[in-house]
């Protein structure tokens, strides 16, 4: 069990003496749940579509929410003393430390807002003054949650749950995390190696030989760029966009719906993801390569579309594009770029761009357009 020291929020009444607790034991005392779901919750605080999140602490990430709560002391349910997670990851991880560490979010609440919406969606405003510390922290998380643990998405190759192996990684980080908050300079030495992975990605791709074309009414953005690049640079000024179509040197292609879509993300309204299995199926009509386009399945965290050689597992999926073997194609890049928007202008025809979409809804949208 992991404890906070009792701290008083500035004008508000003593914060309870949160702790930790792994996700197994959600039902031995009333516990707070952060970035997941689970019956028996005295509060949900998620942003998880579909999830009890009160409606006035909705947030795009479920760090986010946790924030809101911490100014809302009067939120049923607050009280509870245990904080738990059914996984480890960096927008999870922030919202469990802030109800831990009350005074000291509040204190850093944008920054941790950052830090929190880097880790879930790649997406930063590299013009914000705060954005380079973010950045700093979230290679911190990863580099040390790499080194000392597991990857993410890696513990059932591991043969373990990862609701449980991960209540390891809270345990060694919850108290660590504060100090880096204070000074990143402390975490330099893990954090330096990705964050320089990333400045470099992020010049190249502010370059000559990046362009990028954008079509807001379908929610997607082109980038064109030699090589790929980790998901921070790529994705990072992607913010209003839930579709990439990357387009790199050698006819390598990939198409990313991103996690923006699976979560009710509550800033802005947006389409819902449509399957990829029929965009797949055309460009195989078309595809003279030794490869053929597969997609993932409409409920992953971030389908992809791209050429397959051997399977990828979670894991590699979810890591950065330049650590993936990425295949040429026969096609030229603005066949591929034509066809994925004409596909997206049609599935999109009718549909009117709303929030808090339902599983429901996504797949009757999907529906529609693999009957068409």
């Amino acid at each position: 069990m992991l404890s906070t020291d009792h701290v008083t929020d500035s004008g508000t009444a003593p914060a309870p003496r949160r702790y930790f607790v792994p996700f197994a034991q959600l039902r031995r005392q009333p516990t707070i749940v952060v970035d997941s779901t689970g019956l028996g919750a005295a509060l949900t605080l998620a942003h998880w579509r579909g999830a009890a999140t009160p409606v006035p602490l909705r947030d795009d990430t479920s760090a986010g929410s946790c924030l809101r709560a911490l100014r809302a002391p009067g939120t049923a349910g607050l009280e509870a003393q245990a904080v738990t997670a059914n996984h480890f990851d960096i927008d999870g991880f922030i919202g469990v430390w802030a109800l831990l560490h009350p005074e000291l979010a509040l204190a850093h609440e944008n920054l941790l807002r950052l830090v929190a919406t880097l880790g879930d969606f790649r997406e930063i405003d590299w013009y914000n003054p705060l954005a380079d510390q973010a950045l700093q922290l979230a290679c911190w998380l990863n580099a040390e949650e790499k080194a000392r643990f597991y990857e993410p998405f890696g513990a059932p190759a591991r043969r373990r749950r990862e609701d449980e192996a991960s209540a390891e990684k809270f345990a060694w980080f919850l108290p660590r995390f504060a100090e880096v908050l204070r000074c990143p300079e402390v975490g330099r030495a893990a954090w330096q190696p990705e964050y320089d992975r990333v400045q470099q990605a992020r010049s190249a791709l502010q370059g000559p030989l990046t362009h990028r074309t954008d079509y807001p009414a379908i929610g997607l953005a082109v980038v064109r760029t030699p090589a790929p690049v980790p998901y921070y640079a790529l994705f990072g000024p992607t913010g209003g966009f839930d579709w990439v179509l990357s387009l790199y040197d050698g006819q390598r292609y990939e198409l990313e719906c991103k996690y923006t879509t699976w979560i009710d993300l509550a800033s802005r309204p947006t389409l819902p993801r449509l399957p990829l299995a029929p965009l797949a199926a055309r460009l195989n009509e078309l595809e003279r390569s030794s490869y053929r386009w597969a997609a993932d399945q409409l409920t992953d965290t971030g389908p992809l579309l791209r050429l397959t050689g051997r399977p990828l597992t979670k894991a590699e999926r979810y890591a950065d594009p330049d650590g993936r073997p990425i295949y040429a194609s026969s096609l030229a890049a603005s066949t591929v770029e034509s066809e994925v928007v004409a596909y997206l202008q049609k599935g999109y025809a009718n549909i009117q761009p709303k929030t808090y979409w339902t599983w429901a809804e996504v797949r009757a949208a999907s529906s529609e357009i693999v009957n068409r």
